[in-house]
């Protein structure tokens, strides 16, 4: 009988000491890269969305979007600062200049081409990358106040082809949403980036307000065409920019996945 108890209190100050080998608990037995497979999974996931999302902008299928879904806006960041980005405003720069050589100019300063000027010829991802990189809702003041520091560098295809166009002998609009109270800060910064001789900027009067970009758009278009010129090309960032009547002969659509504009 004394043996048995020794032997119960051996094995009570055993158990109590608890066991001199590591047994992980069921909980903590989910290995690490387990856990990175799992990002990995939701990144490729949220990559293949996203860039499926962005297709849809640029074909004009998404519809009308505030702002860039919560899971896109690394995507937006990357893309928009990185290699393809550049690499498409180079390829849309390309076809326009080829096709604006092949039009026989007249020579009488009515062949005309209309550019917009925000994410066309003038970058606003200085500003973006502050806000949220189209994410935030727009606020108008805040962005009034980058305009008025005049610091938006110029679009380099953008501004290679505004001045192949010019020698070329294309007469050259420039027709923006910005208003009137931003006309000046407009113009100095257009030049500040390299910007030059055009015909006209066109900026939204007082009985252009709250028109949608489409229509305020065609109007103008359409008024420069019953001044007697032809457009020939049109390049812009949105379809609003492009869509409408008084059309181009051939319009050029620039990839934006910041924002969208009716």
């Amino acid at each position: 009988m004394a043996f048995i108890q020794w032997v119960l209190i051996a094995l009570v100050v055993i158990l109590s000491a608890g066991p001199t080998w590591s047994v992980p608990s069921i909980i903590q037995m989910r290995p690490e890269k387990d856990t990175l497979l799992d990002a990995d999974v939701r990144r490729k996931s949220d990559h293949l969305f996203c860039s499926s999302w962005r297709f849809t902008v640029e074909t004009n299928d998404a519809g009308a979007w505030t702002r860039v879904p919560a899971r896109c806006v690394d995507f937006v960041k990357e893309y928009i600062t990185g290699d393809l980005y550049a690499s498409e405003l180079e390829a849309v720069a390309a076809n326009a200049a080829e096709y604006a050589r092949a039009i026989g100019v007249s020579g009488d300063g009515r062949d005309a081409w209309v550019f917009d000027i925000d994410e066309t010829l003038l970058s606003n991802v200085h500003y973006y990358a502050v806000n949220g990189f189209g994410s935030q809702i727009f606020d108008e003041y805040s962005f009034n106040e980058w305009v008025e520091l005049r610091e938006a560098p110029a679009i380099i295809p953008g501004l290679r082809l505004y001045k192949e166009l010019q020698k070329l002998g294309f007469t050259l609009f420039l027709l923006t949403g910005r208003g009137e109270y931003q006309r000046h800060a407009t113009e100095r910064n257009l030049m500040y980036a390299g910007f030059a001789n055009w015909e006209k900027l066109i900026v939204r009067g007082n009985t252009d307000k709250g028109k949608p970009a489409s229509v305020f758009k065609s109007e103008k278009r359409k008024e420069i065409e019953d001044a007697g010129y032809i457009i020939h090309g049109s390049s812009g960032d949105q379809w609003s920019d492009l869509m409408g009547f008084a059309l181009a002969r051939r319009s050029f659509k620039l990839p934006n996945p910041l924002y969208y504009i009716a």
